[in-house]
């Protein structure tokens, strides 16, 4: 998934020693935490660097955080490669053009209420709550709510 706009509202307080802060949703780290404990690969792709990013991506222990890369499709197909995915194996959240060709891709792609047309366009699924309030955390309760049940 991507990050500004996604695992937040899109917007990133700047202080004036040049300090970045950033709102993730709790609600939204525990779908994350619940996909980890379910064997399920969670991903991060930043078109932008940042130390908020990094450290929330640690705590919720995220196994892979692509960051600087604007390039989103090419960014998911490698990792899909190296994780030895294919495109219907996989889910993409995004919100603006640059996701749209990576929503696309994905065997889901979904989006945000509040995402731009293309990305909107791109999606199989919008979410009904929006960025940094829930919406991952929507996304990630429908994937385990469709893997089927353990059998005794």
């Amino acid at each position: 998934m991507d990050v500004d706009g996604i695992l937040t509202d899109g917007t990133v307080q700047i202080s004036s020693d040049g300090t970045e802060t950033k709102t993730f949703s709790i609600l939204d780290g525990m779908g994350i935490v619940r996909l980890n404990r379910a064997g399920i690969i969670v991903a991060w792709i930043s078109g932008r660097p940042s130390e908020a990013t990094t450290l929330r991506a640690r705590e919720l222990k995220v196994p892979h955080l692509i960051q600087d890369r604007t390039d989103k499709l090419a960014a998911l197909q490698e990792l899909a490669a190296q994780l030895r995915l294919k495109p219907a194996e996989c889910v993409y959240m995004g919100d603006d053009v640059i996701d749209a060709p990576a929503i696309a891709w994905a065997g889901i792609g979904v989006s945000v209420p509040g995402a731009m047309p293309s990305a909107l366009k791109a999606a199989r699924h919008v979410t009904r709550r929006p960025a940094g309030l829930g919406a991952v955390r929507e996304v990630c309760d429908l994937i385990l709510n469709a893997r089927p049940a353990a059998t005794p």
